[in-house]
């Protein structure tokens, strides 16, 4: 069911890991490096990804290259929202990803997350899925747009800075395709004419009810690529193999990138879903745990070590 792995999400983002405890992320990358490796056991077949970058920025790639976690990792990985959130504009997209080629000459390029809002009028997400499609498709490996649905407004978007942002916060709202009472915009009918070749990148949250209507959805649309997540955090709550069990299953039909991340409040350094670990290896177990659960390697490759990780702990 699992195609890729990507190890974290956005770690050079403050909203999803925390650089007051880890200024040089040099605990982020222990994270890496740990986890890479059990994937690896688990099942070589499986690509493992660095946290998709948000902004994208070569120097904390080299930082990356320099604590050793891109020897852990097959794919670099990068998230741009040009026309919403970045300072630079949606035709400089061939430059950002010329730019971490330039660092990163050994490993493709995937770009996991991009996204256009209807924050501001939905024609300008119209034109934003038309040139994310122009500009990338054909030129790294693999694309996923952000996101198919609109984020509840009743469940908050996962940011430090909320209301803070102004008017950026709420553009969290208004980055899917369909809107939350179900319609689809008028970007909806452009995403479908690139389904085939631009995947989708959507969170579910903890059993979540929009997860058949995804997968209705990403069957009629002609998706072929998905991005989503498994929390580790998640993972502590009661009934929690039971939906990863059931997310996994409704997501079998596609190519699944997934992803790990959000720390448990009561193994962090600080009790907080952004910050590192007290003990890295107990995220690298999580992470041995859902590749044997859900992409077990085939018959001959090697048997990972008992895992560490209790539901109930």
């Amino acid at each position: 069911m699992i195609e890729a792995a990507m190890i974290w999400n956005e770690p050079n983002n403050k909203s999803h890991w925390d650089p007051e405890i880890d200024p040089d992320w040099s605990s982020y990358a222990d994270h890496v490096i740990r986890a890479g490796n059990a994937i690896a056991t688990i099942n070589p077949a499986v690509t493992r990804v660095l946290g998709g970058m948000s902004p994208i920025d070569p120097q904390w790639v080299n930082r990356m290259r320099t604590h050793g976690a891109l020897d852990a990792v097959d794919v670099v990985a990068v998230h741009g929202f040009p026309l919403d959130w970045n300072l630079w504009s949606i035709h400089d997209w061939p430059k950002k990803i010329a730019e971490i080629e330039e660092v990163v000459t050994d490993k493709p390029i995937w770009v996991t997350e991009v996204g256009v809002g209807s924050f501001g009028a939905e024609e300008v997400q119209v034109f934003g899925v038309e040139k994310t499609a122009e500009l990338l498709i054909g030129r790294v490996p693999n694309v996923y747009w952000y996101s198919l649905f609109d984020l509840p407004q009743a469940w908050g978007a996962t940011t430090r800075h909320r209301e803070a942002e102004g008017s950026s916060y709420y553009r969290h709202f208004y980055m899917g395709l369909i809107r939350e009472d179900g319609t689809p915009k008028p970007a909806l009918d452009v995403y479908a004419r690139h389904a085939a070749d631009m995947g989708l990148m959507q969170w579910f949250h903890f059993e979540d009810p929009r997860l058949d209507e995804a997968v209705d959805w990403l069957k009629r649309l002609g998706t072929r690529k998905l991005r989503t997540g498994l929390s580790w955090a998640d993972r502590f709550r009661p009934n929690a193999l039971d939906w990863f069990d059931r997310q996994m299953e409704a997501l079998a039909d596609f190519e699944v990138t997934v992803t790990f991340c959000f720390t448990p409040e009561h193994l962090g350094v600080q009790p907080h879903h952004t910050s590192p670990a007290r003990d890295p290896q107990m995220f690298a177990d999580f992470c041995a745990e859902m590749i044997d659960r859900y992409a077990p390697a085939q018959s001959g490759a090697g048997q990972a070590s008992p895992l560490k990780l209790v539901a109930s702990a």
